[in-house]
């Protein structure tokens, strides 16, 4: 691990990060995943209350942090744990909602790949293209393998990344819908391209917090505390 070291964003000391890191959007869900779900967990960054920690979970070396929301916050987060920390892999572990009618809330969905409306991969030469990152066939693999053996209800396919949360265009998300598109969240675009330009590992994993095309949806708290399963799935496949 290294430690010692900080950028504008990270400063750890004494312990640094673990290859494997989950990265929830909200700090107090990092908290709460590193307090009930790992073993000996010590905060090590907490830059602008971005809360930190490397953590056990059966014996694993693990570390969880926040990534902010937005495709902005996941670029800057993920680039430097990759390009900076020495981190190997990073699992999103966060909501979406749902746009196929196949996909109910609570249902778990592994994101194949990740449609944007982004200009994010402008910066490694993709301008003008629309691209569409993939995530880690390995770690996909690992996680429809252990949510079937938790006999958790599972998707695998592709997300929509949108840089707009009061999104107006329901003619987007018809259309997307139409294309076999499961859901909508708005970080796995920008950590998909950050892991192929680094060369390494990366999965979005999302819980079902509300459908996108009816408004039904959980309460804040709900989102917070409630989605054991997933967390279960990612700590497996790290």
């Amino acid at each position: 691990m290294i430690t010692n070291f900080s950028t504008p964003h990270i400063v750890i000391k004494e312990q640094g990060f673990a290859e494997s890191v989950l990265m929830p959007g909200d700090p107090l869900r990092s908290k709460f995943i590193a307090e009930q779900f790992l073993e000996n967990a010590t905060l090590i960054n907490n830059v602008r209350g971005v809360q930190g920690y490397t953590g056990t979970y059966q014996g694993k070396p693990v570390s969880v942090m926040a990534s902010g929301m937005g495709i902005p916050s996941m670029g800057i987060y993920s680039y430097e744990l990759y390009h900076f920390f020495d981190v190997q892999r990073i699992i999103r572990i966060g909501t979406a909602g749902s746009i196929s009618d196949k996909v109910q809330i609570r249902d778990l969905v592994a994101g194949m790949t990740s449609y944007t409306d982004s200009t994010f991969g402008s910066q490694y030469g993709l301008k003008g293209l629309h691209a569409a990152p993939c995530c880690t066939y390995r770690l996909l693999q690992k996680a429809m393998e252990t949510g079937a053996q938790l006999g958790v209800r599972m998707h695998a396919g592709p997300l929509y990344c949108s840089e707009v949360f009061y999104d107006e265009g329901s003619t987007t998300k018809a259309t997307l819908q139409k294309m076999g598109v499961l859901a909508v969240e708005m970080e796995s675009a920008a950590l998909y391209l950050n892991a192929a330009r680094a060369g390494k590992e990366a999965l979005c994993l999302c819980s079902i917090s509300d459908n996108a095309m009816t408004g039904e949806g959980l309460s804040a708290e709900e989102r917070q505390t409630s989605f054991t399963e997933m967390m279960e799935v990612a700590l497996k496949i790290c």
